[in-house]
């Protein structure tokens, strides 16, 4: 069985349980290792283990990464979740959970710098980058063993040393025949684990796991699928395919392909974002307009600073609420043009929150910026808006100064002279 020492490389001979040249455990093995080309990477509990890089004193204390009393997690290290601490609970139950921890807020920038190694190094290794967020991509290897010198599962095992040698962070690694296995294979041993798993193998793995372990069934299909009688894989390995499709349509199809281990998707680079968006979990529960706007105000700049920074601009404006019920609210407008400017989508912004402040009381608020085009198409002039190119000058001026003496050099107010007909909604 082939396999190699994922510390030193050195070849594992198929009866040993440590590695005859360093002694390392850990071990890489399967029949089918040497013809495995797709990966899923996958950064190990990623913002806190950046915190812990920069701050070496938080080594071994449980960290969690968040803010606020009504946030939620952003991310939990490894110690962290050894006391029920997971991403996406709010603080006030991790905080239960784990009195003692080191609670930290995100700091994305930090963070998106460390992202953008981690993708640099994958680079050298293939072309074919499939980014799924920040700290996670699928690669496709395939043809790259001349190139490399070495099988793709041993150019992963380099990989993942070298990032956690010169970035100070773990990755763990999923190789498969498809994305889906992949992907799920990298979850396996983490941290630092790297897994292999095949078609052959598929199968009898997962049929014992809920259904919610296909990506995509969340509680409200789980839930729809029950009623069925599907509740585990096993249960959609034994359906029939016509009938799940006749059930479900083309994701009963998706259904019962993935249940098998059967994915046919390749590996795109370069996915199109589709929006650029910001929102806050609001401390308390707030009804009144005005200290909503500034809240607003502060998520646009933020999301205007992420359309510059990335080329983008936008036509659709979407504004989300979430009520103290936790029932959400989303509310969009098109523009004329695409638009990359704060004040503009304020403006709209702020127009969208206006209807709907009744006395509702809401715990979160968002803005989002959608219908992506590239900024040279940004912010035309406007013949009905005479002012208009003169504030987009006066915004791109305060942002080359913050950007050459930091955010704190210009502090721009809230109230803005943007006159409400320069957003007017698009003719449909």
């Amino acid at each position: 069985m082939a396999g190699f020492c994922r510390d030193c490389l050195t070849e594992a001979p198929e009866a040993a349980t440590r590695c005859t040249r360093c002694g390392s455990p850990r071990l890489v093995r399967h029949p089918g290792l040497d013809g495995f080309h797709i990966a899923h990477v996958d950064c190990d509990a990623f913002y806190a283990a950046v915190e812990k890089r920069d701050r070496p004193e938080l080594r071994d204390l449980p960290v969690i990464i968040g803010g606020g009393k009504r946030g939620v997690v952003a991310t939990a290290c490894y110690v962290a979740r050894t006391f029920g601490v997971r991403s996406a609970m709010p603080m006030f139950e991790a905080r239960r959970l784990c009195p003692h921890a080191v609670v930290i807020p995100p700091d994305m920038a930090k963070y998106a710098k460390a992202g953008r190694a981690v993708r640099t190094m994958m680079l050298e290794l293939t072309p074919l980058i499939e980014p799924l967020s920040i700290d996670e991509a699928f690669l496709d290897l395939g043809g790259t063993e001349r190139l490399h010198g070495a099988s793709p599962a041993v150019t992963l095992a380099r990989f993942a040393a070298r990032v956690e040698r010169e970035i100070g962070i773990t990755v763990s690694v999923g190789l498969s025949e498809n994305k889906f296995l992949a992907k799920i294979a990298s979850d396996l041993e983490k941290p630092r684990g790297f897994s292999v798993l095949s078609r052959a193998d598929a199968a009898l793995f997962l049929a014992p796991k809920p259904v919610t372990a296909i990506f995509g069934v969340g509680q409200a299909t789980a839930a729809a699928l029950a009623k069925s009688g599907y509740r585990t894989v096993a249960d959609l390995q034994r359906a029939d395919e016509t009938a799940l499709m006749r059930a479900f349509g083309t994701e009963g199809l998706r259904l019962a392909r993935l249940s098998r281990g059967v994915d046919a998707r390749s590996v795109t680079p370069d996915r199109p974002t589709k929006s650029i968006s910001a929102e806050t979990t609001l401390e308390t529960d707030v009804a009144d307009g005005r200290q909503l706007e500034k809240i607003l105000w502060a998520l646009c700049e933020k999301v205007s600073a992420r359309l510059k920074a990335n080329g983008f601009a936008g036509s659709t404006i979407t504004l989300k609420l979430k009520r103290s019920d936790f029932k959400l609210r989303t509310r969009s407008r098109g523009l004329p043009a695409p638009t990359e400017l704060a004040g503009t989508i304020f403006a709209v912004g702020r127009e969208l929150l206006a209807n709907e402040i009744d006395g509702t009381t809401f715990r979160l608020i968002g803005i989002g910026v959608g219908s992506l085009a590239s900024a040279a198409e940004a912010d035309p002039p406007d013949l009905i808006d005479q002012h208009g190119s003169r504030k987009a000058a006066a915004e791109h001026a305060v942002d080359k100064i913050r950007e050459k003496f930091g955010k704190a050099a210009v502090v721009r107010g809230l109230v803005l002279d943007v006159p409400r007909t320069s957003t007017r909604p698009q003719k449909r």
